[in-house]
């Protein structure tokens, strides 16, 4: 591993759930890595308790058309790291889909903020680290 990752997770949706599943499963596993977290319509699969490739089911979310959103979480210094990225991609004229809060669903410490950019994918800024 070079330094420290840049990319905290990525995210994609699939069209066919039940084939992405046990493609990723299979594929992931040769590799080492298992299924951490399994929301129903969402698995994350990484190792040690980190999910940091996750498939969605895209046809609950409708982002089953030509261009499925991806989504990308980029790993902050800080919490006010967190706050400046969504800050300035608003400025921007990104849409904001969540702004900066801790997230206790994800883990107790988990605080980031989503916006979508100007190709229409969820990026996040994220840091383990409380607010």
């Amino acid at each position: 591993m070079y330094g420290d990752p840049m990319i905290d997770h990525l995210g994609i949706n699939c069209t066919d759930w039940g084939r992405a599943q046990e493609f990723y499963d299979r594929v992931l596993g040769v590799l080492g890595y298992s299924r951490q977290l399994d929301y129903e319509v969402a698995l994350g699969y990484g190792r040690d308790g980190h999910p940091a490739f996750w498939i969605a089911d895209g046809s609950r979310n409708g982002a089953n058309g030509p261009n499925r959103e991806v989504h990308i979480a980029f790993q902050a210094a800080d919490a006010a790291a967190v706050r400046a990225f969504y800050d300035a991609a608003l400025a921007l004229g990104a849409e904001s889909l969540h702004a900066p809060r801790l997230w206790p669903e994800y883990h107790e410490k988990y605080y980031g903020a989503f916006v979508r950019d100007p190709d229409g994918n969820n990026v996040e800024a994220v840091f383990h680290g409380g607010a």
